[in-house]
């Protein structure tokens, strides 16, 4: 898998090598399969070398906001290391050879692997004689170790007991070496292998010789997420991070465990990460906790919610403990773990011996899943970040004041600035921080959820999904698959983002085709009997593909929200003539096309742009994509003549900005005589299709969310509200040619909080419960009707 790509052994042609594999996919009783896979295999060239030669540098840290981290260079492009499998350990891994080393080469290896000493024995005095926990611990004994819990006074309660006892955690060799062991094998048997990229190795390696605490930072997909990111660091004698997770875990003997492994738990009776955050003895507890690793020079774990935000209090409490002196400074490094095939959403077992035997075994029981491929990005300074005055923060607008003017009132005019998104911290969460802070550490949530993204390597089987689904949705032989996943490699590696994969092609497909086939269709039509695939009509199988596809929005998002921009135009255009029988020329205003792109901006939601790039900058950014793309194509027009126009060469057919209504104040004529065409009018571009599908999955989930909103019996819970909308959802995608991979309940809690933050739906929290109720304003259906015309208007169907 070291190899790259394109460079397989013996002679492969890219199209018809992988078609004759991937028929070894169709039953083997079909004669006719198994005489085109052995004419094809007479026929096999050498294959050309892709792009993937010259794998991009990415995980740089950003430029703008944080220039001197960025100096250092820590991150240094080094081809000579390349990359590592960190289950394939052998005795050269090893300072022992022979034959009995080739058996125990893995306990040999776990028992060489460092492990940093900890500083444990005096934490929990120092925990609550801190400033942040005093005060609510005042009465505590000025005595150290285990006889602190004893000296608590009566008025503190079990429930301060119970805090404090989440801070006594550590870090136990042996058991970090024996658990380190049995995770080397465990995922031995679910992956093939896991890829690290030793360059991120290395400047990881130098960023701890800084001698700054690190704090790891990646985004929440699965429970083994931050079991991958120790092992790679106990695995290469870096220091193991003290673990934050936000799973509950109520077994006592897993709970002793994982106390040991440095695991910082939530408390007994928190259902969730919001129940715990809304004690006010967790918050102070948690801050001082966090305040003595970082003093000690112990490292950090945690992650961060996408949809949510949560896990960003957890940076307010690092920030915190640089402001209380206790740490001159913290690196973060945002980290990316990508997999061939995405974990089910696991929860560690709750029960006794019998459910983690069961747990296991059914871990086992589902066999090797693909690669997993762990990218380390660049570590930059927290400090720099936040007192430089580099990065921007932004309190932002209210989405309903940047956009329900143009939907309510079909006004032209545009209302500039950022949307606010001060829901991704709460009040609820950390009361004690100040505004200013606050808004600080939501720019920061921001930023880290980008940055992680943006890192994280693109699988095979996620470009493989992404074509099945946006681009051959109705089927494509396998052939001609393969010359797509040649094209969309490019497109990706020109666009800075790595992949996960190697090899030559025919390996590259046929992998990932196996891995996908319980979501597949295959036939074999006369008469060259060469496969077509098909996306299942099953919603498990859509939603799966949606799934894996999902992580090419964030890579073509410049693009996407663009070409939507020219089909919300272009979808306007066409109530003026029937675009089927007479060709046009369609020349678009750059001012409207950007003012259009900057409102699908708002519509996006948090993680999408990084809040160091104002919205306005996106949107011109996402202009000049489509140009670059070659959908659209720059056309001077003469200052004299209107530039919105839509001229038939031969005819009369005209549409203006003089043709809407009198109160409209948008004038393209009065700006620089600039406008763009489309590079084929005569047919729409494939490529301008492709874009506007991508975004189609989320658009479409919320107009359907929109439809729905009728039938709800506000007000009600949310959590009942996203279940009947859910249900709703679903309905709609069995009636509208079966479009499943839009009815998935992280769409409808997307939808949801973008109806919120329009105002469509307003919040109120009552008794620790949030009840969601219609507005008065949309109440009404006209209303309802202009938001879901203004939101189908970007919908590609």
């Amino acid at each position: 898998m070291a190899a790259e790509i394109g460079a397989g052994d013996g002679p492969k042609r890219p199209d018809a090598a992988a078609a004759a594999a991937v028929a070894a996919v169709v039953p083997a009783h079909n004669k006719s399969l198994v005489s085109w896979g052995v004419k094809i295999r007479k026929k096999l060239k050498t294959v050309t070398p892709f792009l993937g030669k010259f794998r991009p540098l990415v995980g740089q840290c950003c430029q703008k906001c944080s220039p001197e981290s960025l100096g250092l260079k820590l991150l240094q492009n080094t081809p000579s290391l390349g990359f590592q499998n960190l289950l394939n350990i052998n005795e050269t891994h090893t300072r022992y050879r022979g034959w009995l080393v080739r058996r125990v080469c893995c306990v040999l290896f776990v028992g060489g692997c460092r492990v940093y000493s900890s500083k444990a024995h005096d934490r929990l005095h120092r925990v609550c004689c801190s400033d942040r926990a005093w005060g609510l611990l005042s009465d505590v004994a000025h005595s150290a170790g285990e006889s602190v819990l004893d000296h608590l006074d009566a008025s503190a309660g079990a429930r301060a007991r119970e805090v404090l006892s989440l801070t006594t955690v550590s870090i136990s060799p042996a058991l970090l070496r024996l658990v380190g062991w049995f995770l080397l094998k465990l995922f031995d048997i679910l992956y093939c292998s896991v890829q690290v990229n030793l360059n991120q190795l290395a400047a990881l390696r130098r960023a701890a010789q800084l001698n700054t605490p690190l704090v790891f930072v990646s985004v929440r997909h699965s429970c083994l997420d931050q079991a991958l990111i120790a092992l790679v660091l106990f695995c290469h004698s870096l220091r193991v991070p003290y673990t934050i997770t936000p799973v509950q875990v109520n077994n006592s003997f897993i709970r002793a465990i994982l106390k040991r492994l440095g695991v910082i738990l939530l408390p007994r009776d928190a259902v969730t990460e919001q129940d715990a955050e809304t004690d006010h003895l967790y918050s102070p507890i948690m801050s001082a906790l966090t305040g003595v690793l970082l003093e000690e020079g112990e490292s950090l774990s945690l992650t961060l919610a996408a949809d949510s935000g949560h896990g960003g209090q957890w940076l307010a409490r690092v920030r915190q403990a640089l402001l209380d002196g206790l740490a001159a400074d913290a690196n973060l490094v945002p980290v990316a773990v990508s997999y061939d095939c995405p974990p089910e959403p696991c929860a560690l077992p709750q029960g006794g011996v019998m459910s983690i035997v069961q747990s296991v075994v059914s871990l086992l029981w589902r066999g090797r899943k693909g690669s997993v491929r762990i990218h380390f990005a660049q570590a930059f300074s927290l400090k720099e970040m936040s007192e430089s005055g580099r990065f921007r923060v932004d309190r932002g607008r209210p989405l309903q004041e940047l956009l329900l003017p143009t939907i309510l009132n079909n006004r032209s005019e545009v209302a500039y600035g950022d949307k606010s998104t001060s829901w991704l911290l709460p009040a609820s969460f950390m009361p004690e921080l100040q505004p200013g802070e606050r808004q600080l550490t939501i720019g920061l949530t921001m930023h880290l959820i980008h940055s992680t993204t943006s890192c994280m390597a693109l699988m095979a089987t996620q470009l493989i999904s992404c074509l099945l689904l946006h681009k051959h949705h109705k089927g494509v032989r396998v052939s001609v698959l393969c010359r797509e996943v040649s094209w969309l490699l490019e497109e990706v590696l020109f666009r800075r983002r790595d992949v996960g994969f190697a090899g030559s092609l025919v390996e590259v497909v046929y992998s990932a085709l196996t891995l996908l086939s319980p979501h597949l269709l295959m036939a074999a039509p006369p008469p060259t009997a060469e496969p077509l695939l098909v996306p299942g009509p099953h919603p498990d199988a859509r939603l799966a593909l949606a799934c894996h596809a999902h992580a090419l929005t964030h890579t073509f998002i410049t693009e996407a929200v663009g070409a939507c921009a020219v089909s919300a135009m272009l979808s306007e255009v066409a109530c003026c003539g029937d675009m089927g029988e007479m060709e046009f020329d369609v020349a678009l205003c750059q001012e409207e096309l950007t003012d259009r792109a900057l409102q699908l901006t708002h519509l996006l939601p948090a993680g999408y742009i990084p809040p160091c790039q104002t919205a306005q900058t996106f949107a011109l950014d996402a202009v000049d994509s489509v140009v670059r793309c070659g959908i659209l194509i720059m056309e001077e027009v003469p200052r004299g003549a209107p530039v919105c126009d839509i001229m038939k060469r031969q005819g009369t057919l005209r549409w203006n900005a003089a043709d809407e209504s009198d109160d409209s104040d948008s004038d393209c004529g009065e700006q620089e005589a600039r406008s763009y065409k489309l590079s084929q009018p005569a047919q729409f571009p494939d490529m301008l299709f492709f874009l506007c599908s991508l975004l189609s999955v989320q658009l479409r989930a919320l107009c359907w969310a929109i439809q729905g909103l009728h039938l709800l019996p506000t007000p009600l819970p949310a959590s009942d509200c996203l279940t009947q909308l859910h249900a709703y959802v679903q309905s709609q995608a069995s009636l509208d040619r079966g479009h499943h991979e839009s009815s998935s309940m992280d769409l409808v809690k997307t939808s949801v909080r973008t109806l919120i933050d329009l105002g469509v739906l307003t919040d109120e929290r009552e008794n620790s419960l949030v009840h969601l109720n219609l507005s008065p304003v949309f109440q009404l259906m006209e209303n309802r009707e202009k938001l879901l015309k203004f939101v189908s208007q970007y919908l590609y169907n």
